[in-house]
């Protein structure tokens, strides 16, 4: 398995504490906060972990809180609030320094036959015509300040190649809010459902809310640009595997009073909807009135 990957899947997996209590480590991915992903999929194990084989996740509702502190662990008190014939639901709270960072309610349920339509996939390149987005990375990373080439040589767990332009960070211009994607593990993964769904819920919040800046011709690295989730919700509508090519399309409908909304959908190469996700997220210039970090 590649290095990275398991690194990732070691990362995610829970030590049990006590009865619905987990502890999950936290990782630095070079912004001196815990990524919201990362987050999110340990929210999902420690639910998981709880809940009857027969029952698998279609949903989960999240609420950032607060940033999370790389330089220690997490930990993730879950309440069964319902075991129920059909679905069964959790309340995760992902709590540092005795305050909670997260707070997610997540349903699961046992598989059934049942009404079936679905929005089709647009019509891309297939992932092999598609340049890998490290690679493409690593081309320009010359023209870049020191320190985004020092980010751009990190690599990830994930294979991405996004369709179209990268963009600019250093120099943005004035772009539809719609982003594309394929992204997959370079290695072959178990075949545990939630494994998959954990791995996918990681990776989707990468470029997610950022995507709501293109339009104004911002990026992350606007001076004075305040820019924060505050929330992240996925339904898993499909089986799948994220060690096989899942186009991931990004779209931003609106931006107001200080906030985005991103809603994305997840497709297999055979072109079904697998998931559907969504955030809102803070995206304003700081004022002085608003003082440093206020949210």
């Amino acid at each position: 398995m590649n290095g990275k990957l398991k690194q990732l899947i070691q990362h995610l997996s829970l030590e049990r504490i006590e009865e619905n209590l987990y502890r999950g480590p936290s990782a630095d991915l070079g912004w001196g906060r815990v990524y919201g992903g990362q987050v999110l999929a340990q929210a999902i194990q420690a639910s998981a972990a709880t809940v009857n084989s027969d029952h698998r996740i279609h949903s989960m509702h999240a609420y950032f809180l607060l940033a999370g502190d790389v330089s220690i662990p997490v930990l993730y008190d879950v309440d069964r609030i319902r075991n129920g014939g059909s679905f069964t639901t959790r309340r995760t709270v992902a709590i540092q320094h005795g305050q909670a960072i997260l707070n997610m309610a997540a349903s699961f349920k046992r598989p059934e036959k049942g009404f079936e339509h679905q929005i089709d996939m647009p019509d891309v390149p297939p992932p092999e015509q598609v340049e890998d987005d490290y690679q493409r990375n690593l081309a320009r990373a010359a023209a870049l300040p020191p320190y985004l080439q020092k980010l751009t040589a990190i690599e990830t767990p994930f294979e991405i190649r996004t369709i179209g332009d990268l963009g600019d960070p250093t120099q943005p211009a004035c772009r539809p809010a719609v982003r594309k994607y394929w992204i997959r593990t370079p290695s072959a993964l178990p075949d545990d459902y939630h494994l998959h769904c954990t791995l996918l819920a990681y990776a989707s919040d990468h470029e997610f809310l950022t995507s709501a800046l293109q339009p104004h011709g911002i990026t992350w690295l606007t001076p004075k640009l305040q820019l924060a989730s505050l929330d992240h919700a996925i339904w898993f509508h499909h089986d799948f595997r994220i060690d096989d090519w899942l186009l991931y399309v990004i779209e931003s409908p609106s931006a107001a009073d200080a906030r985005g909304l991103v809603m994305g959908r997840y497709y297999n190469q055979d072109g079904v909807l697998v998931a559907s996700t969504a955030q809102e997220g803070l995206m304003r210039i700081k004022s002085a009135r608003a003082g440093a970090g206020a949210i």
